[in-house]
């Protein structure tokens, strides 16, 4: 959703697991296909144990405030009200009913009955207000308060012991409620504590929590899925790199490996006690242009720039092939998402007139980035620029400096994020409120179209206002998005129940993978 640095980014929400869906694609190799599958049946036993890039001693496992790979552990300990289903939309978790009313400006919430969290307790309307309340608290600081911004969390309703009524500040409309909320908003009890009482509704409790290396957690009898989890315990492993995780990986020293390097594709492929997950998903790379700073106030120095990107060049060079070309919009898998505007061409020809035209011949500009893919994609789209004269001076900063004050006023900066649906991801990065507006894109008919689609529960009508906004964004929006990454996953042939997705989240869904053997 939001770039990289903000909340749901994707270096923010995968960055800690590694570098870093049309249709499903099924992983390399014959034990991804759906024959395979059907036969191997569910098992319960076993310790399932998943590495992930970290070593963050200050991870912690606060639901709302998560540090470093405590996002992961947040997916063994709590549960929400929705959950993104295997298509990146959000469905139904905890929540038996969630719906607005005809203009989204209010939002009935209403538990499943028979709800338990891990130390017992019946899981109430208090605790769903108490959730909510604590996750918007200013002095917690959340930086995920910010997805629920427009929640008047001083007047929440409880209408029954299941059921409370949220409404929003100012009369604002917000249909996207549960794409934003979905990830961050785990219901804990009222007497909550990350510390001295990490408990939630999740498939496993916490048995024991060393920062930076390793968390342990046991089966929740009482899980809200019936029959599962499955595995007796999960073991989370902190790796520094990933040539550590991926030796212990192959060492069978764990089970499952997320977000792996394209890099180490070829070695993957060629080990028979492994299985390579391809998520075709719709995570995002772009670089965003600052369109209250010149040269890319003008609207055809942006659309020069967008002309001269060889997209397959950069998909080719910048993901290892792994991926797919994006035609400047996000969102792909929405279901009110424009697929009437074909793909950018790359014209270095027009880009060049463009650059003319605007007084930019000799154009030289800045571009920050930071390790990773963002900085194989600069070094990539400088080259690019070069053929045309255009010199793009890339400069690296580490992570701190990149997600720090500065980061709203880089003239040219990568970005990119997770695959949400269309309000979510625009909440995120040039709608009128967006939390990360880096291009400071602000455009009066944008707007309309966005706040209206906002307010609009019909999927038709809706889906015309987004069209709307996303020509507007194709024409003159300040996003050059050239690319959707595949993300790679690893897990060991004695792991069932993983299977390759349009999210990110093949070996999170813990309460689904077991142990063969």
């Amino acid at each position: 959703m939001a770039r990289d640095g903000y909340p749901l980014s994707r270096r923010g929400f995968l960055g800690h697991a590694g570098v870093l869906a049309g249709g499903l694609l099924a992983g390399c190799g014959p034990a991804d296909s759906p024959t395979h599958a059907a036969t191997d049946q569910p098992r319960h036993g076993g310790r399932l144990r998943l590495g992930i890039i970290d070593g963050n001693q200050s991870g912690n496992l606060d639901a709302h405030k998560p540090i470093g790979s405590g996002i992961v552990r947040g997916f063994a300990l709590y549960s929400k009200l929705w959950e993104w289903d295997e298509q990146m939309q959000p469905r139904l978790a905890l929540a038996e009913f969630a719906e607005p009313n005809a203009d989204a400006s209010s939002w009935t919430l209403r538990l499943k009955p028979g709800l338990e969290f891990h130390h017992g307790k019946t899981i109430d309307a208090d605790d769903l207000i108490f959730s909510i309340r604590r996750l918007t608290d200013p002095q917690l600081a959340s930086p995920y308060a910010a997805l629920l911004h427009w929640v008047d969390r001083d007047n929440l309703v409880k209408l029954d012991d299941r059921t409370v009524r949220l409404g929003f500040r100012e009369g604002r409309s917000y249909l996207p409620l549960a794409e934003t909320w979905v990830n961050f908003g785990g219901i804990v009890p009222v007497d909550y504590h990350p510390v001295t009482n990490p408990v939630g509704a999740g498939p496993y409790k916490l048995k024991s929590f060393t920062p930076g290396q390793r968390s342990l957690f046991t089966r929740f009898d009482n899980y809200y899925k019936p029959g599962k989890p499955y595995a007796d315990e999960l073991e989370i492993i902190d790796f520094k790199d990933q040539t550590g995780r991926l030796a212990a990986l192959r060492a069978g020293q764990i089970d499952m490996a997320n977000v792996m390097s394209t890099e180490h594709l070829q070695v993957l492929q060629a080990d028979p006690r492994l299985r390579l997950l391809k998520s075709v998903s719709g995570n995002w790379l772009s670089f965003d242009m600052n369109t209250t700073r010149a040269p890319f106030d003008d609207p055809r120095v942006r659309e020069a720039f967008r002309l001269l990107a060889n997209r397959e060049e950069l998909v080719r060079r910048a993901l290892n092939g792994q991926g797919r070309v994006a035609n400047d919009l996000y969102a792909p898998f929405d279901p009110t998402f424009d697929h009437s505007i074909g793909p950018r061409p790359y014209d270095p020809q027009r880009a060049a007139q463009l650059l003319r035209e605007a007084g930019h011949e000799q154009l030289q500009v800045e571009l920050v980035t930071t390790p990773g893919p963002g900085l194989a994609s600069a070094l990539v789209l400088a080259e690019q620029a070069r053929r045309i004269g255009v010199t793009v001076n890339v400069r690296q900063v580490d992570l701190a400096t990149f997600q720090g004050p500065q980061r709203d006023d880089w003239t040219l900066s990568t970005g990119g994020s997770i695959g949400a649906p269309f309000l979510a991801s625009a909440i995120h990065t040039d709608a009128p409120f967006a939390v990360a507006n880096k291009t400071h894109f602000h455009d009066r008919e944008f707007s309309e179209a966005f706040l209206a689609a906002m307010a609009q529960p019909d999927l038709e009508q809706r889906k015309a206002l987004v069209h709307r906004a996303q020509r507007i964004q194709y024409e003159r929006g300040g996003m050059l998005i050239w690319g959707f990454a595949d993300l790679l996953d690893s897990v060991s042939t004695r792991v069932g129940g993983a299977q390759a997705e349009q999210s990110l989240f093949s070996t999170w869904r813990f309460e689904s993978l077991w142990l063969k053997t």
